[in-house]
């Protein structure tokens, strides 16, 4: 399935370091627990419970900036650490970049985790599979740059999560960054048809409605 996945969006079968680099990060992301998107959904099918159609579309209507979105917009501030960095040097690319968020007071995307304050597992585990499958390259450079700046830029220990190592590691392996946010709905997908199958079977839609 993910190499014709690769093969739609690219119009070619995939490497094998290519094909590890899709599969590694649609496993990463396909659960989140009760997240937004999640409680969205089942409260949509305990509204509606002929419409499984219509809560799978619930839920991903909820892939913003914020939650399982945040992956494209980690792979447009990588992107453009490299772009800037082919005429400088990726240290001083990345500086640069995270600067101008600094100066708009716009997160870096990407960074920080509410609960992986040491690192996120998930990011050193796609990381270490694209090293493994000799996909590693310049996004990757750039994540690690940044990771290894914020502190001193921002006063904050601030840990690569997921979001930035998705986008570090597909761009990588040549994934288009234009249909990045693809991928985390892709994954999301196969997690909301089984929380929806458990909302068929115990049901929680309205508890968590009459909870809100």
């Amino acid at each position: 399935f993910s190499d014709y996945v690769w093969l739609l969006i690219t119009g070619e079968l995939p490497r094998p370091g290519q094909r590890a680099a899709l599969d590694a990060t649609l496993v990463a992301i396909a659960e989140h627990g009760l997240v937004p998107s999640v409680q969205a959904s089942r409260m949509t099918l305990a509204a509606a419970p002929e419409a499984l159609q219509g809560a799978v579309a619930a839920g991903i209507l909820g892939c913003g900036s914020v939650v399982f979105g945040s992956t494209e917009a980690a792979g447009r501030f990588l992107d453009e650490v490299v772009t800037r960095s082919r005429g400088t040097s990726l240290e001083e690319a990345a500086r640069e970049v995270i600067g101008r968020y600094r100066a708009e007071r716009r997160p870096i995307p990407g960074y920080g985790h509410p609960l992986h304050k040491g690192g996120d597992p998930r990011s050193l585990r796609l990381l270490a599979v694209a090293e493994e499958n000799g996909t590693a390259g310049e996004h990757i450079a750039a994540a690690r740059t940044v990771e290894r700046l914020l502190p001193g830029l921002t006063g904050r220990q601030l840990a690569m999560n997921v979001s930035a190592a998705i986008p570090a590691v597909l761009l990588d392996a040549g994934y288009p960054l234009l249909a990045l946010k693809g991928v985390p709905i892709l994954a999301r997908t196969a997690g909301l048809i089984a929380h929806l199958l458990e909302e068929q079977q115990r049901p929680i839609g309205f508890v968590m409605s009459h909870a809100a």
